[in-house]
């Protein structure tokens, strides 16, 4: 998870270096103090989604690219998993309310979803946009296209939802995700 970090950290500094930006420069116009973003783009700990999003914006990049170095509108999916006793969330400043309001016209609210083991399986969907899924509590199936990923609590999965998809319960108790789903 370490090493996912520091490619974040990595893409950022290329991003900056491409767009011209002495590291001074660039968190002048983030409005980030210089030594904490100096400190994001070094180790990539900590930085907050909310700081990548708007990086993304500076440079004229997709979000995901930066996070996951592929585009979302690839047919790919992203799962991070928990490990080491580390959350998922590996983000503080990562709050999906201040999430939901950073992407004007983009994120849809963030939802909570509680999957019974007793119901029935759902028809999959697709939309258009980007999707983020973490584990709360148990394990969900998450179906993406011919792909079946078991997701225990506190992992997570980032996809492109034009691929039809769906969620399931996957133990005998039940489980919890949140959902958080952006429009292009």
């Amino acid at each position: 998870m370490e090493e996912e970090i520091r490619e974040i950290a990595q893409r950022i500094s290329g991003l900056r270096d491409a767009c011209g930006y002495t590291q001074e420069e660039f968190a002048d116009a983030l409005g980030i103090d210089r030594k904490v973003y100096a400190e994001y783009e070094e180790t990539g700990k900590n930085i907050p989604i909310s700081v990548i999003y708007d990086i993304s914006k500076k440079c004229g990049v997709d979000f995901a690219v930066i996070l996951t170095g592929e585009s979302a509108n690839l047919d790919k999916y992203h799962v991070v998993r928990a490990g080491k006793g580390q959350s998922i969330d590996r983000y503080p400043g990562y709050i999906f309310k201040d999430l939901a309001f950073r992407f004007p016209k983009k994120i849809m609210q963030p939802l909570l979803v509680t999957i019974d083991p007793s119901d029935k399986t759902a028809d999959l969907v697709s939309h258009k946009g980007e999707e983020f899924n973490y584990v709360v509590e148990g394990t969900i199936i998450v179906t993406i296209g011919d792909k079946e990923l078991t997701l225990e609590a506190g992992d997570s999965v980032y996809f492109n939802p034009t691929i039809p998809h769906g969620q399931r319960c996957g133990c005998d108790k039940p489980s919890t995700f949140l959902t958080v789903i952006s429009e292009v």
